[in-house]
């Protein structure tokens, strides 16, 4: 599944559908229906967390081809990278969702235990009911959001956002981990691309051969291939770079390490082989990114 066959949608574009969206900057952009979220029946990958809530009727739409359908009070969350194509809804479907970038996720879940290998799991498992006193905590935290991201005047109308949206990914997250203690134990193919993860997490930035990773999980790199693109229909070093660019883009906006600086941390050759990769990656140099 090549990404370049695909639309993508970011948070950038999907504010700019919709004059009077709530958002923060390209990081964080609310739907107070579903009717405004800019996905149809024409697959699009997602470059960018996406998570709903449905409180009326239904929908439906297929992720990674496979399709699925929502009813009242089923929470959905679709990872970045994943493709999501016939989306359609019933006439009397209402919803909210919420679009956060890359960046702004990972500053969200950096300091919360284990989250990021729940929302993995919502790769193959992205529709979660819930009951209705959790529904109506679910709709407290996105009234508050909003009305939070919309008082302009607040000083730290970020930091707030941030943190109503680590306290609702606290709740989503235990709904995942619910689902997935519910379920039989994982495939084979499932715990390698599980352990896959975890390896190239801590060891992303020193280690972007794939040949590495298979070495140290005791698999063939083919089969290490094969099998991280049937569980995520990504490939292991579109995984690897992911991480990658992540971190950069982190350090580039959070600290003051120089470009030349971030090369040596992340074991590149010099800041040259950095900078090239960075743009073939995100499609700006680092320092056009850094003062964006």
């Amino acid at each position: 599944m090549d990404k370049f066959h695909y639309l993508e949608v970011n948070v950038p574009q999907a504010k700019s559908l919709h004059d009077d969206c709530l958002f923060i900057e390209d990081e964080l952009v609310i739907f107070r229906s579903f009717e405004e979220v800019p996905l149809t029946t024409e697959p699009k990958r997602m470059d960018c967390l996406f998570v709903a809530f449905c409180h009326e009727g239904s929908a439906q739409y297929t992720v990674d081809t496979k399709e699925h359908m929502v009813h009242k009070n089923d929470v959905i969350v679709v990872n970045s990278g994943q493709v999501v194509g016939n989306y359609m809804l019933s006439r009397d479907c209402k919803g909210v969702a919420i679009m956060v970038s890359n960046d702004f996720f990972a500053e969200i879940i950096k300091e919360v235990h284990d989250m990021s290998q729940l929302f993995l799991f919502a790769y193959s498992n992205p529709i979660y009911n819930i009951n209705q006193e959790k529904a109506n905590t679910f709709m407290e935290y996105f009234r508050m959001l909003c009305q939070k991201v919309e008082d302009g005047s607040n000083l730290f109308r970020k930091e707030l956002a941030i943190t109503l949206m680590k306290a609702m990914m606290y709740d989503v997250g235990n709904e995942i981990y619910q689902k997935k203690q519910s379920l039989p134990k994982r495939t084979r193919a499932e715990a390698i691309f599980n352990d896959f993860i975890l390896l190239v997490k801590d060891n992303f930035r020193s280690q972007r051969k794939v040949s590495w990773y298979a070495q140290n999980l005791c698999i063939t790199s083919k089969y290490l291939s094969e099998t991280v693109k049937q569980v995520s229909r990504r490939t292991p070093n579109e995984w690897i770079d992911h991480y990658v660019t992540l971190e950069i883009r982190v350090l580039l906006k959070n600290s003051a390490m120089s470009i030349k600086e971030i090369a040596q941390m992340l074991h590149f050759p010099n800041q040259s082989f950095l900078g090239k990769y960075f743009k073939e990656h995100v499609g700006m140099s680092p320092s056009k990114y850094r003062r964006s």
